[in-house]
């Protein structure tokens, strides 16, 4: 079963997303990816958002965690570090078209019930925050 780690980041009422495109198929995800053996879901995120985002973070608490194509935890981090959108992490670096595009992106809040935000569940969490 697949595990991931993934960082809700917010500033001035954007939140973090990485936009996929893969096909016919666009949609948005939470920067993160699979936990490696011997990592916790905390070290994960935070080297998964480096790969994606070229920052580095600090999280701050456990946002949710739950089943969506395997577990996925969910952290409130805040960046500490870097510069956004700088991400090395081998999604950028392959040639491979098969796997799509990745645009990290930072996007309004307030918008994001008219994208195809996944999990739906976190996207809808950060919006009533925020209403």
């Amino acid at each position: 079963m697949r595990r991931r780690g993934s960082a809700v980041l917010i500033n001035n009422k954007k939140v973090a997303l990485i936009k996929r495109v893969q096909a016919d198929s666009v949609y948005y995800v939470f920067p993160g990816g699979g936990i490696e053996v011997g990592e916790t879901p905390e070290e994960a995120t935070i080297r998964e958002t480096y790969e994606e985002l070229g920052v580095h973070i600090k999280i701050n608490e456990s946002r949710d965690s739950f089943c969506f194509n395997g577990s996925q935890y969910f952290f409130l981090a805040d960046i500490v570090d870097g510069v956004f959108g700088t991400g090395q992490g081998e999604e950028f670096l392959q040639n491979a078209s098969d796997k799509g595009t990745y645009e990290p992106m930072w996007v309004d809040i307030h918008t994001l019930d008219a994208i195809d935000v996944k999990p739906k569940e976190i996207s809808d969490k950060i919006q009533n925050i925020f209403r």
